[in-house]
This record gives structure tokens, sequence and C-alpha cells, in this order.
């Protein structure tokens, strides 16, 4: 209809049934975003994918040709099955790199560390990642165990030690161990299916591995961008989440990837809310092999958009994974803001929501109390006519010209009791589109917090 000139008033009296000429405005704004990502615009927020987008069965962070993985168990975290606390991630050739990093003031020497690598423009080859421990405020011998462990890192693999990220994530406070890590760094195997044996070495509350790739035409060549990530708590990102290391095996030049890695944030782990809580040791990485065998991708590439468009794809995924597999979570909360006056209000208010202790409590009680939803809109402070607020709870309306309508409150009870809620906000004031992700908040978050470390 778009592509026929009409407008949205027109769309929307085109529609069987026909609807407001806002409605219409936002349906459009989500049939967007459906086609930037690849999805069937009927199926917004499942794996569903278009004929040009492709995922891997049991992909990961080494599904890009050229990365192989590895991980251990070395005593950094408490024993369990299948547990590990170290794990390699290796390039075959060097690669393109691109970064963000936690914005919080109190930061681990591990990022400071990666940063300086990544902001200096040259190429790597190598990640070393250990969870149990943050090596964060521990003073100056936290730049000095970051070293070493890079470059322990470095000898086992063979390669130059400035060649080496690190990341580290796990309790505040604490040295990392570097007697264990220097005699179970040089045991780790590496291998090109491992990608599941690194992602659980970065895990800890987490409780299962998020893990996605996907395959896309670039140039003529399959490109693969994959990944892995993880978080359940102390997490309110700004400019990163917990850990996320994305692969790809296309030729990118290094200003591209770091704009479309920063872009894939914003819309994806920026957007994540569990508990308020920003890590001082938030660390996002792009590294691109060039393997696949494309011209390099530049911002005016014909192939640029859908370079980007896989990269969102698996940002969003592992994003929504976060946010699902929250710390005590039982229900994955989506929220989507639609009508507003720019995308950036849109994402703003829909984080608001996402973030609201208050509806968070109201989705795990069960309770339609609509109103904690336009007082987290209204929070956000972003520019909204009253008069036109609409609210749905998993396509529900209960909300119209912002009040209360007649609905059959058993199924709403019902609907917030689902695995998934996806309230969603029409604002009615503009075209902005924004969406965010958390989980319910329940009586197991406060129990597992109140006694992390003992």
């Amino acid at each position: 209809m778009l592509d026929q000139g009409m407008n949205p008033r027109e769309i929307g009296e085109a529609l069987d049934p026909p609807v407001t000429r806002q409605r219409a405005s936002a349906l459009i704004q989500q049939a967007k975003r459906a086609q930037a990502l690849g999805l069937f615009e009927d199926n917004i927020g499942d794996e569903s994918m278009s004929s040009e987008l492709t995922t891997v069965n049991t992909g990961g962070v080494t599904s890009a040709e050229g990365f192989s993985a590895g991980a251990i168990f070395a005593g950094i975290k408490t024993a369990g099955e299948d547990k590990r606390d170290i794990g390699l991630l290796l390039s075959d050739r060097p690669c393109t790199v691109a970064g963000t990093f936690s914005q919080n003031s109190v930061l681990s020497p591990s990022v400071t560390l990666s940063k300086e690598v990544v902001d200096g423009g040259q190429d790597v080859r190598a990640v070393i990642a250990n969870s149990g421990v943050a090596n964060c405020a521990v003073g100056e011998q936290g730049l000095i165990d970051a070293r070493e462990a890079s470059s322990l890192a470095a000898t086992r693999l063979g390669v130059a030690g400035n060649e080496v990220l690190i990341a580290s994530t796990g309790v505040i406070g604490v040295e990392l161990p570097m007697a264990l890590m220097r005699e179970h760094i040089p045991q780790i195997e590496l291998g090109d299916n491992d990608g599941g044996e690194f992602a659980a070495s970065i895990m800890t509350t987490d409780t299962h591995r998020k893990e996605v790739a996907v395959r896309v035409s670039i140039g003529g060549q399959t490109v693969t961008v994959g990944g892995c990530a993880k978080g359940s708590g102390m997490i309110h990102p700004n400019m990163a989440t917990m850990l996320s290391f994305l692969t790809t095996d296309a030729a990118v030049e290094k200003k591209f990837l770091q704009k479309t890695l920063s872009h894939a944030v914003i819309l994806s782990f920026n957007q994540i809310d569990i508990d308020g809580d920003q890590s001082t040791n938030d660390t996002v990485l792009l590294m691109a092999t060039g393997a696949a065998g494309n011209d390099p991708l530049n911002a005016d590439s014909d192939d640029a958009e859908a370079f980007a468009t896989a990269v969102d794809y698996v940002t969003r995924y592992l994003a929504r994974e976060m946010a699902r597999d929250g710390e005590g979570a039982q229900t994955l909360v989506e929220v989507t803001v639609e009508g507003a006056h720019s995308d950036e209000d849109a994402r703003k208010a829909a984080r608001s929501v996402a973030a609201s202790l208050l509806v968070r409590t109201a989705v795990y009680g069960r309770d339609p109390n609509w109103g904690r939803i336009l007082m987290a809109v209204g929070k956000s402070q972003i520019p909204l006519e009253e008069s036109k607020i609409e609210v749905f709870v998993n396509d529900i309306q209960i909300v119209f010209e912002g009040k209360a309508i007649s609905y059959s409150v058993p199924s709403v009870v019902s609907a917030l009791g689902e695995d998934e809620v996806r309230l969603r906000v029409g604002l009615g004031v503009g075209d902005g589109f924004g969406e965010a992700w958390g989980c319910d908040l329940t009586e197991e978050y406060v129990v597992f917090n109140s006694a992390y470390t003992t």
C-alpha cells in the first residue's frame, strides 16, 4: 500500500476491519522494522526469516569461517556439571574489530585494556574471557593481571599479546586467580565447533547458553554473522550489555563495522532491563575476518544494509534471550511503543515501561494495572497527548483515548500468565517506533541476590 503512494489514513480505511490513522501508522512502523530485520511482519519477535536471511542450525560464535574456540573449568567459579570458566576465541587471520563498552565510572581493567586495543584501530586475533571474577575494584593489580592473562592466551594461541582482547565477569572486588589461569589456559583445546563451550565459559547466573548465527548474501558471497552472550542480572546497559561476542567472515571497513555495531546495540542491548543496575564490565565485540571473500563493505556499499540487518538480527535475538533469562524471571516482557514523535522517543518510553518495577511486579502478579504502564510512559518525559494513548496486552486492547475501555478481565489475566507478555502502547502523535525487553520481578530475584556472595 505504501508502494502505491497511500498515506496512513487511506491504509487504515482500506484494511479489513478498518483502523484509525494512528493505528495504521503504528502498523506501518512495525512492518518497516520487520522488513529491516528480515522478519515476516506477521511473526514479529520470533525466528521466522526472509529468504535473504537464514538461521544457522545450532549456530553461534564459531559459525563464521575462520573462527575456533575452546573452554575449560579452572575452579574460578563454583563447580558444577558442564561448567566452564575460562574461554578462548581465535581467528585464523587478523580481524577488523569494533566494540562498545560500559559507561560505568567504575570500570574493570579488563574493559580498559580491551577498549585501548579497539580504539587504537589495530587488527586482533583472539579473545580470552573468564567468569566468576570481574577483575574490578582491585587497584593496579587488575591491569597487571589482565595483561598477564592476555599474554598467557597469546602464548597458547601463537599470536602477539596485543592481538588478544580480554573480558571478565563475576564478583566485583576480587582479583583474577592468576595461579589457576597460569595452570589452565595452556590446557585449553580449540575446535571449529566449540562455540558452545566458549558460550558456557562466560555464564554466571545464566540458566542457559545464548547463541545464534545467520547467513546472508553479500556481493554474491555467503556471509555468516554469529554470536553469543551472557547476562541475567546487573543489566541496565548504556552502550553495551554484560558480555557479548559477535563474529563474521565478511570483509568490512572498520568505520562501518563500528557504526553497524553501535547502531545494533542502540536497538537491542541498550533496550533491555532486568534490575536497573549497570555492570562495570559491559563489553560487546564484533570481529570480522574477511574470509567470505566479498569486497570490503562500507556505508556506501550496495549490500551495507543487508549486512547491518544480519547484525541487528543477532543482537536483537541475544538481547531478548538475556531479558528472558533474568534472575528469578518466569516471563519475558516485550514492550512496543508506536506512534511517538520520533523513534528515539518511542525507544525511551518503551525502556521506561520495561524497567518499571511496578509494571514488572504487575506482570508477575497477573494484575492488569494499566495505570502503571501509562505512568511509566509519562515518566520518560517524551511529548505526548494523553487523550490519544492506547494500550494493549497481548493484542487485547484495554485503553483507548487515554481511558479504560470494556474488556474481559479474565482474558487479560490469562494473557499476563503466558511465557511472553507483549505490552503495546500507541501514542498517536507521529510515526516513531521503539521496542524494549524486560522480565517479571519475582521473589526469587530478591532471595537469590540477597546472598549472592555467601
